[in-house]
């Protein structure tokens, strides 16, 4: 995995992680709680992606430092949580999640890519490493998945980040510049779908 591949995993894990604190906060857990939601979220999307693809170790045994990273941020984060009011933390939760939702789709159609998967199965890998840990997020905190609701544009922006990941790269763009793009389309998609309340047809 390149530098820069490697670097946007750890931001998506950074963002996916702070949608959970901010859920468990919300929810009142405590420590542990607060931790194992954060870990759900920032871990399950790309685990899934990981079994699916047959491949070992999953990514967050492999750099166990990724798990030291939350468990670090749970004890930091925890304390300031009692200062978040909620309409900054619903405000605060979205932001993350669509950059979340950005860096994982991302960092998962390349690895399926670099598996040599068929386009089509890197996209999927792309959309499941983006949005299962947010759907284990909010089943565990007795929610409606947020992709399952018949809400703003969620999965299919992710979706569509992969594609323009995956055009770009047959089109000989350098990677970063690839992964940047594919990024930027995702998380402004996602926000362009909050804001103007953007659904798919019934």
């Amino acid at each position: 995995m390149s530098t820069a591949l490697r670097a946007i995993e750890v931001f998506g894990i950074i963002a996916f992680a702070s949608s959970g604190f901010i859920e468990a906060r919300r929810k009142k857990m405590d420590l542990i709680g607060v931790f194992t939601v954060a870990f759900i979220t920032a871990f399950g999307g790309g685990t899934l992606r990981d079994i699916l693809l047959d491949r070992r170790p999953l990514f967050w045994v492999q750099h166990q430092e990724y798990t030291l990273l939350i468990f670090v941020l749970a004890l930091v984060v925890l304390p300031l949580s009692h200062y978040l009011q909620s309409s900054t933390a619903e405000r605060a939760i979205i932001f993350a999640d669509a950059l979340g939702l950005g860096l994982f789709s991302a960092v998962g159609a390349s690895v399926a890519q670099e598996m040599q998967m068929p386009l089509f199965i890197c996209v999927m890998m792309g959309v499941i490493t983006a949005i299962f840990g947010g759907v284990l997020r909010d089943v565990i905190c007795n929610e409606i998945p947020l992709v399952f609701r018949r809400g703003q544009l969620y999965a299919t922006c992710a979706f569509v980040g992969c594609w323009v990941y995956l055009i770009l790269n047959l089109l000989d763009v350098h990677q970063t510049l690839a992964l940047l793009s594919s990024i930027l389309v995702t998380f402004v998609m996602r926000l362009l779908a909050v804001r103007f309340d953007l659904k798919l047809p019934a």
